[in-house]
């Protein structure tokens, strides 16, 4: 609502708005920016964990060195358990998503930080490069055989393989869509809520435990939801990624 008005001034989504770092109001692809900046602070902290928080492989581990550690057999058993042996060799790729999805979501909701997967631009070109990269790796194995995971042989009739066809190859490319738009969308409508309750408790005064209640409880369930959503999008990537090295199963 307007200043000076008689109700409250929210604006949940002003938190999404991209700044420049250093003044100006015109942004350019190369102009630095407030996501620039948390996506660096990002890959310094992936860094931190899985590099210096395990180099010194102790025999008696440091708190570091288990996360790391951890953090590292779960997503090795998730690849092997989805993609089976063969995709074992990609698990640099998916726990390299995994982690950066996962400290983008929880930096995020550091107070004043910048939700940087909160932007379909970032998580659209997450999504575009695991579609690219399975089904490169899809026509590199399998040559026109990858064209199997398209055909639906226990289908009973040719016609009725047809009509599935077309619907398994519009499904396919509709993944990136899905892919990305289910990671933003989740961690913008979170942060959305947020802020209306931070809003309302502000403007309450005296009065604003109620919302400071409700926003305690749904950055809990934030905390959930950033896990849950890098969760998800890892295990989609090897379940595509199990659909290229495997197309007609």
């Amino acid at each position: 609502m307007a200043e000076g008005g008689g109700g409250f001034n929210i604006h949940p989504m002003e938190q999404f708005l991209l700044k420049p770092l250093f003044g100006g109001d015109e942004i350019h692809w190369y102009t630095p920016t407030n996501a620039t900046l948390w996506l660096g602070i990002t890959v310094v902290a992936v860094s931190l964990l899985m590099v210096f928080g395990s180099r010194g492989r102790a025999l008696i581990p440091s708190r570091g060195q288990s996360m790391a550690e951890l953090t590292y057999g779960f997503v090795y058993k998730m690849v092997e358990d989805v993609t089976g042996k063969h995709g074992v060799k990609y698990f640099p790729y998916v726990i390299t998503l995994f982690l950066f999805i996962l400290f983008a979501n929880l930096l995020g909701l550091i107070p004043t930080s910048f939700s940087t997967t909160s932007h379909i631009a970032v998580t659209v070109i997450l999504a575009l490069a695991v579609f690219i990269s399975v089904t490169a790796i899809g026509f590199a194995k399998h040559g026109a055989g990858f064209l199997k995971l398209f055909w639906v042989s226990s289908a009973p009739t040719v016609a009725l393989r047809c009509v599935l066809a077309l619907i398994e190859v519009i499904s396919y490319f509709v993944r990136p869509i899905s892919h990305s738009v289910r990671l933003a969308g989740n961690i913008m409508a979170g942060h959305a809520v947020l802020k209306v309750f931070a809003g309302f408790a502000g403007a309450l005064g005296l009065f604003s435990v109620v919302p400071i209640l409700a926003i305690s409880t749904i950055y809990a369930l934030e905390l959930m939801v950033a896990v849950v959503q890098a969760y998800v999008f890892a295990i989609l990537t090897c379940v595509y990624l199990n659909d290229a090295l495997h197309p007609g199963h």
